[in-house]
């Protein structure tokens, strides 16, 4: 859709993903605010992950309230909206932390039409083949990282 636009006060599509938001800084999720979600928008799910490193997941939530129009930065893996289990193997954002080069992290967030019926921790496997049935759009923003070494 072109009007559902996802985007980060941190960071432009494209752009250097600061280093609080990576293992090399503090580790926060990185905020977040999207607005033009299709009509009938009840709830949405975003899935960050790293294509360069074979889709390494970085961070699941999930029904995330249709009325809601962004994320805080900082989004505590016990905090609401629900979260799922990331890569590292745990709950929440799992910051940036190539173990060379520059990787793209891909932050895609889904509008869907009801909220999903998934339990325990979610996996983006999971969350993924949920959204199918009730996907009304999605839109994308992708950050670049490099370890400060």
């Amino acid at each position: 859709m072109a009007g559902f636009v996802l985007t980060s006060p941190s960071f432009a599509d494209g752009g250097a993903i600061p280093v609080k938001h990576s293992c090399d800084g503090r580790d926060v999720s990185p905020a977040l605010s999207w607005q033009g979600a299709p009509a009938g928008t009840a709830a949405f799910a975003l899935i960050v992950d790293d294509p360069d490193a074979r889709g390494f997941i970085h961070w699941v939530v999930y029904n995330i309230p249709g009325s809601e129009t962004g994320l805080p930065e900082g989004v505590s893996a016990t905090a609401q909206p629900p979260q799922g289990r990331n890569d590292f193997g745990r709950t929440g954002w799992g910051g940036p932390c190539p173990p060379g080069g520059t990787h793209h992290y891909q932050f895609t967030l889904y509008a869907l039409s009801r909220t999903l019926t998934v339990s325990g921790t979610p996996t983006a496997a999971e969350i993924r083949t949920a959204v199918k049935a009730v996907l009304l759009g999605q839109t994308q923003l992708t950050g670049l990282y490099t370890r400060q070494r």
